[in-house]
């Protein structure tokens, strides 16, 4: 069984892994493995949905307030002494922006996406969207759905909560943001891969976007020449990139959600062990191991994903429930 979150798991990995029977990725998105070559392999790939619903959504929504507020900024700025050093009676470097009112837009409105909608709501924002599908539970919190082109014309804040998939690589390019309106702020804490990095820098260096907030960049960790990370050190107030969305509460979540999948799939064995045990009645060692023969051949049957997945520990309690 193979335990991962960003390794990737390619052809040449699982060809390289002759005894591996179970992929399990520790997050939603599955991008990281070649599951087509994993299905012909009769390997299932498995996912944790919808653990880090609540805190994916809570930082998409920190990410906005900070292109916002500057808070980041102001409280850096402050500690300098620029405020004491100062004038002013009331300190700030740059506008604050209120967002009642204001347009979000969310490419991707699956759970993440809806319990975004409802913070975005509970700030006095229209809320917009385009989804493949569009729920009733996001058309009840009164999310407009919309087409692609209407998402970038109309959205005041953009943001990413879709899985990769083939139609949206590079899906925020030069022509895409070109529909947008002057000073859109961008938050992707979605995949890297969404984003032409050096469209969006330009984007930025130009005026055409506001802000970028992002957790996620096309290679992880960030290489040092990323357009993103450069623009950043040149203008860091149009920019933020912060990879800290995993709360303790969303950790926790994961691993009791991955437990639960590998206890499943022991329940599901041992109960078709003990059925296949009962089956033989012969009350001998013999007949237990040729049980395991006849749950590997049923195994395959119905589950080509399980490929004679046989244990020495499942062989011996078999014999032993057979004896019994």
């Amino acid at each position: 069984i193979a335990v991962i979150n960003k390794a990737p798991v390619t052809r040449k990995v699982i060809d390289s892994c002759p005894n591996l029977k179970l992929i399990t990725v520790l997050a939603t998105g599955y991008n990281v493995v070649d599951v087509a070559y994993a299905k012909e392999k009769g390997i299932p790939v498995c996912n944790v949905p919808n653990y880090g619903g609540y805190s994916v959504s809570q930082f998409a929504i920190a990410l906005m307030l900070e292109a916002c507020l500057h808070i980041g900024h102001h409280d850096r700025t402050v500690h300098e002494g620029k405020w004491q050093n100062g004038e002013e009676w009331c300190y700030w470097d740059y506008p604050l922006i209120e967002v009642a009112g204001k347009t979000y837009g969310l490419l991707g409105c699956g759970r993440i996406g809806i319990h975004t909608a409802e913070a975005a709501k509970g700030l006095g924002m229209h809320v917009i969207a385009y989804n493949r599908s569009q729920s009733q539970a996001a058309k009840d919190l009164g999310v407009e759905f919309v087409d692609l082109d209407g998402l970038f014309a109309r959205s005041d804040v953009l943001a990413l909560q879709m899985p990769l998939a083939d139609f949206n690589v590079g899906i925020i390019n030069k022509e895409n943001i070109a529909k947008m309106k002057d000073g859109v702020i961008i938050l992707n804490n979605s995949r890297g891969q969404m984003v032409v990095e050096q469209d969006l820098a330009d984007a930025l260096n130009s005026g055409k976007v506001a802000f970028a907030g992002l957790d996620v960049v096309s290679t992880e960790p960030i290489r040092a020449d990323n357009p993103l990370l450069l623009q950043i050190i040149h203008q860091p107030c149009r920019a933020v990139i912060a990879d800290a969305e995993l709360s303790l509460e969303h950790g926790n979540r994961c691993l009791f959600l991955f437990q639960n999948q590998i206890n499943c799939l022991r329940e599901k064995f041992i109960r078709i062990l003990r059925r296949t045990a009962n089956l033989a009645g012969s009350g001998n060692l013999v007949d237990g191991f040729l049980c395991i023969i006849g749950l590997a051949a049923l195994f395959q049957k119905i589950d080509n994903s399980f490929d004679l997945l046989i244990c020495y520990e499942c062989a011996l309690q078999t014999g032993r429930l057979a004896l019994s």
